[in-house]
């Protein structure tokens, strides 16, 4: 069964990469949709400053001479120095085509090369060369999608005898859109991280610390050890059950003692029963004569199964142990723990030294003999 750190830990973990994958689908298909308003913008634009560029380079009318396309003097049908200057300025795909027929152009086919005397789309024919109008949006070029803009080429007479392209690719979009969700999934995982670390820390302060505390105190309980109440901090609710754990060691006190009276008050078989208490601790040369040490013979407080406990656990790990560790190991308060290794070594099991660090103050160590 997973402990109740686990659980919250797991809980905490779930629900931050579902929060952060459900961030990244939305944002994936905002930023879809944005990127398609973005490119037609561009597209539009970019369409705009190529004619400018053309009409500014090769002044004049568009006309159609012995099969090939003009602008003024100037030859543009297979001119590729013209489109690949306009395409490295715009970063789009361009083309000019002499009817429905490509006749310079930066797409390239299947086997690489220009796709010069290709056809353009049926819709495009019907926007740009039969209605005289621009057409903007998704086109298939030569067998891949891109955003397009498509505009007339008008001769002298106002006859259109050709068509200007730009286009962005899909792939293109794709790319820029791929790119940016990969930068926002690291920036969210880091802050995800980041988040994950602060509500740990925040959840393992405010309940799962004060939580163990209080197990401990239960545990001390449970072994006899009635001397010492628990002080922790946390939310309201975790204060509540701090009184009313106090509460009960209080009132399982006052029964103790009242037995005890009863008890050394009354006699048993005509004897009267009195508490003995030893003045003096038992020596002990080594850890293997405790467990011969009786209940009575222990100071007040302290008890004979959480002595063998603790005295087990020193068997285990025959080295310096501070109090800390101690009380690590045997799952109990170090205020308790502390209070029967003080009685071992006064009772000669154990001896202590301090142990000086660099920072901070002086650790009591506990030495088996």
């Amino acid at each position: 069964m997973r402990s109740l750190k686990q659980q919250i830990l797991i809980l905490l973990l779930g629900s931050l990469v579902l929060l952060a994958t459900s961030f990244l689908v939305v944002l994936g298909l905002y930023m879809k949709d944005r990127a398609i308003v973005a490119a037609i913008i561009k597209v539009k634009a970019d369409l705009a400053t190529c004619e400018e560029i053309i009409n500014k380079t090769y002044p004049g009318p568009w006309s159609e001479q012995e099969g090939n396309l003009y602008k003024g003097n100037a030859k543009i049908s297979l001119n590729n120095d013209l489109v690949d200057h306009l395409s490295s300025l715009t970063g789009d795909t361009v083309t000019l085509f002499l009817g429905d027929t490509r006749v310079a152009t930066t797409i390239r086919g299947s086997n690489g090369e220009r796709a010069i005397g290709t056809k353009v789309s049926d819709n495009v024919i019907q926007t740009v060369l039969k209605d005289g109008q621009t057409y903007v949006g998704a086109a298939n070029v030569v067998g891949s999608w891109h955003q397009t803009g498509y505009v007339p080429l008008r001769a002298e007479n106002g006859k259109i005898i050709g068509i200007f392209y730009a286009g962005i690719s899909h792939a293109y979009e794709q790319e820029i859109i791929t790119r940016s969700l990969i930068t926002m999934a690291e920036l969210g995982l880091g802050l995800t991280v980041l988040i994950a670390l602060l509500t740990w820390f925040f959840l393992k302060k405010v309940i799962i610390s004060p939580l163990h505390n209080i197990m401990l105190g239960t545990r001390d309980v449970a072994t006899g050890d009635l001397t010492e109440k628990v002080k922790i901090s946390g939310a309201k609710e975790i204060g509540e059950l701090e009184d009313a754990f106090n509460q009960m060691v209080e009132q399982i006190q006052s029964l103790t003692e009242e037995i005890n009276r009863v008890t050394s008050n009354n006699p048993v078989n005509g004897t009267e029963v009195k508490q003995t208490f030893t003045p003096g601790y038992m020596p002990m040369p080594s850890l293997n004569l405790v467990g011969n040490i009786g209940e009575a013979e222990l100071p007040k407080g302290l008890h004979q199964a959480t002595l063998g406990q603790i005295v087990q656990f020193l068997q285990a790990n025959r080295r310096p142990l501070s109090a800390e560790e101690v009380a690590e190991g045997v799952k109990l308060t170090r205020v308790t723990v502390r209070r029967y290794l003080e009685f071992l070594e006064h009772s000669g099991a154990l001896k202590s030294e301090q142990k000086y660090g660099t920072v901070g103050r002086p650790v009591k160590l506990f030495i088996p003999l």
